[in-house]
């Protein structure tokens, strides 16, 4: 099964307007705030301010589920109100996720490519050739590292 979720982009402000989203629609946030701190950054210079800022953050909405991030190191100097989101597309297997990715992701540029991820997903991020930005996952049962 295919689920299409909406995935927010922001510079600093991700728990700000997630607390806003927050208090318009109700509800609780998935689990916890993630933040960049919160993960193994070894070789990776990263000041205090960027260890706060939000690695992953969800919000229920009825059967959906909004999600959102802040930007890190050089995609904050690309980041750009209006190119913030991505389209998330959570599938069950491995082989339906890599046919996604490759189909969706021919002509276009690739940002991270299909990979088992520390958060327990196989996951990758692609533009497409129209410019619209995707996230593929599948949930492959691991738990975090």
């Amino acid at each position: 099964m295919v689920k299409l979720n909406p995935y927010l982009n922001f510079n600093g402000t991700c728990e700000k307007a997630f607390n806003f989203y927050k208090s318009v629609f109700g509800g609780d946030f998935k689990g916890d705030i993630m933040r960049f701190g919160d993960i193994n950054m070894e070789g990776m210079t990263i000041s205090d301010e960027e260890r706060n800022l939000v690695l992953h953050i969800s919000l229920p909405i009825g059967d959906e589920v909004l999600m959102g991030s802040d930007v890190f190191g050089a995609q904050s100097a690309g980041y750009r109100a209006g190119n913030n989101n991505y389209i998330s597309i959570s599938v069950d297997s491995r082989e339906e996720a890599d046919r996604l990715f490759n189909e969706l992701s021919a002509e276009g540029e690739v940002e991270m490519p299909m990979d088992d991820m520390f958060w327990g997903d196989y996951y990758g991020s692609f533009r497409d050739k129209f410019g619209i930005w995707w996230m593929i996952s599948c949930d492959t049962g691991r738990n975090m590292e």
